[in-house]
């Protein structure tokens, strides 16, 4: 992807007061259906946050007392993967799957989904421009959720939807995974310690196909599009909202989804397919390396982090293996492995009652029999099986003293596990700013998550900054962890 190295960079390294937010989950706006209001409700204009961003954005002014303030939107800030409106007249070919689940992630489709958010979002643009013209800056990490902020295209659309004058628009920067505050604070989204969700080469995130330049991505991204978008009754903020044992399943499908979606078995397995094949095909595409450009694109990363050259490939040493290597953990992971063995059973069953009625005149009713002698064993089996897709997200003890040694930050901060966190591991100072997102533990949207949360960096007595949960609310901050320190 042509990327141009020789721009200048405004010196962003030295910051007195940072505030961190991650995972806003911006997309477009659901239309509310009359026949059955809670399809996809958490997406719907009644639980956009806009106002109460512009009215978190003043609040931290207050607390920085007029000094400028370093803004982080530390990924998942934009959500392209649920995006499934359609341009009117597009000037490229739509595909079928693409026309149920959402465009491709190429650049003109990408830049296609940010402008749908983007005008669904007026009222957060609005506030983010004025919030820059008041003095302040703005850096976007990108997380699993807004890989296609890579696109430049895409980056030059929310440009001209700021509408900055030019001396103004140097205060927006866009971060591959990582960005280092005020030589203190090391920041990432964190889905490069996740299998599921990790960018498996952000230096070079870009791959060829037959006449077009795509991106590569995560299973997760590839699981929401293929299988949520088609699940409007499953959150998917929450892990609990899809996560569930057969019988939970069971009971979910009668009291919400029959009426609605009869169908959703089927859904669900042609939906879990595409995304096993999509993954599998995926993850052989060589990304698109130029060698002479290589040493240009790790300094011009590292000048827009406030790094060196060989910190950003230090660090990418600590990403873990993708989760697409093994297609059984995925296969596994959508529940497919169940399907097998259940279509296998029935097969063999059903070859049984052949040969049997060929000799005796017997009802194909008798094949209920050896059915219910397999059924305790399908459900042992079932039940012994656990997902490992909350397992990995946060990073080990390893990856943060690693990350503290290779940046000389003391402390780091997460974002994309929406669990806010803050404690003191080793030496190293972790916190996680939490979540914004529209993320309910129940299908009607009436037990929402602690959300609303954010890391707030100010300088400390000793000279040094201080770091500091807060969670935003009616106006105020509500200090939520304040560990010992060691």
């Amino acid at each position: 992807m042509p990327t141009s190295f020789s721009q200048p960079i405004p010196d962003f390294k030295k910051a007195p007061y940072t505030a961190i937010i991650s995972d806003l989950h911006l997309t477009e706006a659901e239309p509310v259906r009359v026949r059955f209001p809670l399809w996809k409700k958490f997406k719907t204009r009644q639980f956009f946050f806009d106002d109460v961003f512009e009215s978190f954005l003043k609040h931290i002014e207050e607390k920085a007392q007029g000094a400028p303030i370093e803004l982080v939107l530390n990924g998942d800030i934009f959500d392209f993967d649920s995006v499934l409106r359609l341009p009117d007249e597009p000037v490229f070919h739509v595909g079928w799957l693409e026309k149920h689940r959402g465009l491709y992630p190429r650049e003109e489709r990408s830049r296609f989904k940010i402008e749908v958010i983007l005008k669904d979002h007026a009222e957060f643009v609005r506030a983010l421009r004025e919030f820059i013209l008041r003095g302040h800056r703005a850096i976007f990490v990108m997380g699993n959720h807004d890989l296609e902020l890579h696109f430049p295209e895409v980056q030059e659309e929310i440009y001209r939807h700021l509408n900055l004058p030019e001396h103004k628009r140097q205060e927006v920067r866009f971060v591959e995974w990582f960005y280092i505050s005020n030589q203190d604070t090391l920041i990432e989204h964190g889905n490069q310690y996740d299998p599921y969700c990790m960018c498996e080469d952000p230096v070079n995130p870009f791959v060829r196909g037959y006449n077009f330049v795509s991106l590569k991505l995560p299973f997760g991204n590839l699981a929401c599009r293929y299988i949520m978008n088609g699940m409007g009754f499953f959150n998917p903020h929450v892990d609990t909202n899809y996560i569930m044992s057969l019988p939970e399943y069971i009971r979910f499908f009668f009291k919400y989804v029959a009426k609605a979606q009869p169908g959703l078995v089927l859904t669900w397995f042609w939906g879990a397919v595409v995304t096993l094949l999509h993954s599998f095909f995926d993850r052989l595409a060589a990304p698109i390396r130029n060698p002479l450009k290589i040493e240009d694109r790790v300094s011009y990363i590292a000048e827009k982090a406030n790094a060196e050259p060989r910190m950003v490939r230090e660090l990418k040493e600590l990403f873990v293996d993708p989760a697409a290597s093994n297609p059984f953990l995925l296969a596994r992971e959508l529940w497919l492995d169940r399907a097998f063995i259940i279509f296998i059973a029935f097969f063999l069953i059903f070859q049984l009652m052949v040969f049997v009625r060929s000799v005796y005149e017997i009802s194909f009713f008798w094949a209920f029999i050896p059915l219910f002698l397999l059924l305790p064993f399908f459900l042992f089996y079932s039940k012994s099986v656990t997902s490992l897709v909350s397992g990995y997200k946060e990073p080990d003890d390893r990856v943060l003293a690693m990350a503290s040694a290779i940046t000389k930050a003391q402390r780091i901060v997460f974002g994309h596990t929406h669990h806010t966190r803050h404690e003191i591991i080793g030496s190293v100072e972790h916190l996680n700013s939490g979540c914004w997102s529209p993320a309910f533990l129940d299908v009607e949207c009436t037990k929402p998550l602690d959300q609303k949360t954010f890391v707030w960096i100010s300088p400390g007595e000793s000279g040094s900054r201080q770091a500091e949960l807060f969670r935003f609310e009616d106006g105020k901050s509500e200090l939520l962890i304040n560990p010992g320190r060691a």
